[in-house]
């Protein structure tokens, strides 16, 4: 990377450094001349939404990053040469696309800065992200009637809802994603929220059980880290950083990349969201394409997951899009979504600035879309309500999905790396789990509670004896410390008894942990229940495979509209 004492007329380079160096730059260099003579031209005529130079350019003219300014450096340096690379995020009635290499070598880093608004989540998520663990991003598309010429949309009293929303996993090898929807109308608990008021102070707004999720956002002066809270406690994932955007969102993005191909399966006339469009492919951008992400009443069963699966379905296709050479070759289109996607954007503080996500795309543009998968949380019909009109979760889908996210397997279809994980595996189950079993009578083991649900010890204690026949087994109570993860600890001489247990629990080879040394007679193995516990005789052993039945979308594959 470029030292902070870099040559005049270069412009800084978009690779992040492990150090973070460039993610904490966010501003061009005080300098500027001339591009250097290998260094490519900028165009004659800015494209539409690209800022021109500005005052105060020469030496000592630079400004500081996060201002709203008219202009920035233009383009030139070393890093024009490279390859235009960026990853699509798609989420709800939003895209956004994160442009990372050598391309953030055209960004005006002052001005871009400036377009993007940020909330305080007091806590709510992750400053930053961990290079070896995966990243989760909840992307939020709100029915507030923000952005101009959207005054004929949502509800024009409401200070707005979590209308459509994704939780974003990206795996911690960075090779495949999963979009999770989460519907809008699910039924479930918000707890209470901190949040930041205009005078500096904060609000603890009160939880509510048994409420749509929808509400989550806008409602009560619930903020963006609301959500994200929401979205910890429904699913067990944690959430590190959100984007969010108004119905501007889709209108940019689409005209930015050319339009976004659709496939309709029969001709639509819907008077609510005005698309009126004929059987067959159409390239949709502005007002079609939000019209299209809108429609309910021509789609499927008319509900709002039929909508969901439309959504994906466009998103997936504009991500194909945004990854085309026809993109990543086109400076104008590149500039157009950079300015496009930032105005459009609402973000938390850990990723506040044009540096800091252009870090987070250095993470995630090798993400080929056919690794993409998008799904939606499953659900059923509330039973409570003779009229259906919410929804509650399907515990036996959406356990294992979740259980599947948590554990960072891939929804994805790829081969080769299924075949590897197979491998990985089978390799770690032989090497832990096999061998004798001992008698249930035989086995010793101290249980405590490391995070599990309140008074796990004991009623695991309890099923082990009445139901295991597992008599030596006794009740530490509390562990010292929480744990994430359900743990065995074991003697090389209790492997047999180890074993037994894990086949009981249904423990995952992760779980078992031998020691160096023998155990003396009659000394019990340790099992620590973790925050992953869910109660005595439910496995922990994350499935290799979807839950039959489960929708998903997988963003390389174009699908029309039924």
């Amino acid at each position: 990377m470029t030292s902070p004492r870099r040559a005049r007329g270069r412009l800084p380079s978009a690779s992040p450094s492990p150090s973070g160096t460039a993610a904490r730059s966010g501003r061009a260099s005080k300098s500027s001349t001339a591009p250097s003579p290998t260094s490519p031209a900028a165009p004659a005529t800015p494209s539409p939404g690209v800022p021109g130079p500005r005052r105060g350019d020469g030496p000592g003219g630079g400004r500081r990053g996060g201002r709203r300014t008219a202009g920035g450096h233009g383009p030139g340096g070393e890093g024009g040469r490279g390859r235009r690379k960026g990853l699509a995020i798609a989420g709800g009635s939003l895209a956004f696309v994160l442009v990372g290499g050598s391309l953030a070598a055209y960004l005006y880093y002052d001005h871009l800065n400036g377009n993007i608004k940020t909330t305080d989540t007091l806590g709510a998520g992750r400053n930053g992200f961990q290079k070896d663990q995966p990243i989760n991003i909840l992307i939020i598309g709100t029915d507030k009637r923000t952005g101009d010429g959207n005054a004929g949309y949502g509800d024009p009293d409401s200070p707005g809802h979590a209308d459509t929303t994704f939780l974003f996993h990206v795996s911690k090898d960075r090779t495949n994603a999963t979009a999770l929807s989460i519907p809008r109308d699910l039924i479930t608990d918000i707890p209470t929220c901190p949040t930041k008021q205009p005078d500096g102070s904060t609000k603890n707004i009160p939880a509510q059980r048994g409420v749509r999720f929808n509400t989550s956002l806008g409602q009560e002066g619930r903020d963006p880290g609301c959500t994200m809270r929401t979205v910890q406690e429904l699913t067990g994932i944690p959430v590190d950083h959100f984007l969010m955007a108004d119905f501007n969102a889709v209108k940019t993005l689409s005209k930015a990349v050319g339009g976004v191909p659709v496939c309709l399966d029969k001709a639509v006339n819907d008077r609510d969201s005005k698309l009126n469009l004929t059987a067959g492919e159409h390239r949709l951008d502005g007002e079609q394409a939000l019209a299209f992400v809108r429609t309910r009443h021509s789609f499927g069963n008319e509900s709002d997951l039929d909508r969901i699966k439309t959504q994906q379905q466009f998103l997936s296709s504009m991500i194909r899009e945004m990854k085309s050479q026809d993109t990543l070759t086109s400076p104008k289109k590149v500039f157009a979504l950079a300015e496009a996607a930032t105005k459009a954007l609402s973000v938390d503080k850990g990723m506040g600035s044009i540096s800091q996500l252009t870090s987070l795309a250095g993470e995630l543009k090798g993400i080929n879309p056919k690794n993409i998968t998008f799904t939606t949380l499953p659900v059923l019909d509330n039973p409570a309500e003779r009229v259906k009109v919410t929804v509650v979760l399907n515990p036996s889908q959406s356990d294992p999905l979740l259980q599947m996210i948590r554990e960072d397997v891939s929804l994805t279809a790829v081969e080769q790396k299924e075949k590897a994980a197979a491998a990985e595996a089978k390799s770690k189950q032989d090497a832990l789990l096999q061998g004798n079993r001992a008698p249930a009578a035989d086995v010793r083991v101290a249980v405590s509670n490391g995070g599990g649900p309140q008074g796990s010890a004991s009623t695991t204690l309890a099923w082990l004896q009445n139901s295991k026949g597992v008599e030596k087994s006794s009740n530490l109570g509390n562990a010292p410390a929480k744990l994430d993860h359900t743990t065995l600890e074991y003697a090389p001489n209790q492997a047999d008894q180890a074993r037994a247990l894990a086949d009981m629990m249904g423990l995952p080879a992760s779980a078992l942990k031998a020691g160096s040394a023998d155990a003396p007679p009659k000394t019990p193995m340790k099992l620590t229940l973790g925050a992953d516990f869910k109660g005595a005789g439910i496995s922990l052993t994350a499935p290799q495979q979807a839950p039959e039945g489960v929708q998903r979308v997988e963003a390389d594959k174009a699908v029309c509209a039924k």
